[in-house]
């Protein structure tokens, strides 16, 4: 891929890895700044239209080519789910839902991820890994035992779980396809999501003005370079050569980096529950990262 990826090594892999848990540590906080300032599926759209043009920008500059055939139909159904129809569940619910709660619903990843790619007859169902999962759950359930309780509405509650239960089908789906560029792959699913989200903001009769303010541009620009054409072309990537039900598990370190932003540049106070849950949410990793280390992860035969 001409340089623009690098080779996967074992030090690579951990490195994207981190990368990612870094950028969508921040996420959930600057799409509610951007929520505030622009319609959700408006803001969706504007993102992923920056994402397309950007990437595949880079395609070309970089002599590749945008996927096609078999390549072509995973990347666009798994721009579909996760762009598409999990941003505008995600970009909607987190109007109303707290944070916390967000995040909790988004700990099941790594057990519904496990699940589904056990089923689709992609990986192995480890049971190290099974247990590293609910472990990371009940981790992220602790640290946001304050702000489970408060009130949400179920549809927005219903509607954030079916989007961290659509990034799981995504995954498996991307997976399940043939190996291909992730900045390719993301350049197809950033303009499949577009249209959904364009149809969506549409359907919804909200505004479409462009941000005027700071924050509105600067939660618009943060997410499309830093998530859409950074941490997602290092999922695809790690999507490419790691197995998923390692990857899933990004979800549960996302609130400790959460947590480490808001002890930082915020000053919070950490809890018990905030430590017990940090320490469930690593025993878990490690479970995930070490577990199973003696078989292969794929559950095809060679």
């Amino acid at each position: 891929m001409n340089g623009l990826i690098p080779r996967a090594t074992p030090a690579a892999l951990l490195a994207a890895f981190i990368g990612c848990c870094l950028v969508w540590g921040s996420t959930f906080m600057v799409i509610s700044v951007g929520d505030e300032q622009v319609p959700p599926f408006w803001a969706a759209a504007i993102r992923l239209a920056l994402a397309c043009v950007l990437l595949t920008a880079i395609t070309r500059l970089s002599g590749q080519r945008l996927p096609r055939g078999a390549a072509a139909r995973a990347a666009a159904t798994f721009g579909f789910l996760n762009f598409g129809l999990g941003f505008c569940l995600l970009y909607w619910g987190e109007q109303t839902v707290p944070s916390g709660l967000a995040a909790v619903l988004y700990g099941t990843i790594p057990l519904t991820t496990a699940l589904l790619a056990w089923g689709w007859g992609l990986e192995r169902l480890i049971a190290v890994r099974v247990a590293g999962a609910i472990i990371a759950f009940a981790g992220v359930a602790s640290i946001f035992s304050g702000q489970i309780g408060g009130r949400a509405a179920p549809l927005s509650i219903g509607a954030l779980f079916c989007a961290a239960t659509l990034a799981s089908v995504s995954g498996v789906v991307l997976k399940s396809g043939p190996r291909q560029s992730p900045i390719g792959a993301n350049a197809v699913a950033a303009a499949v999501g577009f249209m959904v989200c364009l149809a969506a903001s549409f359907l919804a009769r909200e505004p479409h003005a462009f941000p005027a303010t700071s924050r509105g541009l600067f939660s618009i620009m943060y997410l499309t370079l830093a998530g859409s054409v950074g941490a997602f072309v290092l999922y695809a990537w790690l999507v490419n050569h790691w197995a998923l039900t390692r990857i899933s598990f990004i979800s549960v370190v996302v609130p400790i980096v959460a947590l480490v932003f808001g002890t930082t540049l915020r000053h919070e106070r950490l809890t018990a529950a905030h430590w017990i849950g940090s320490l469930l949410v690593l025993a878990g990793l490690l479970l995930a990262l070490l577990g199973g280390r003696g078989g292969a992860d794929s559950a095809r035969t060679p």
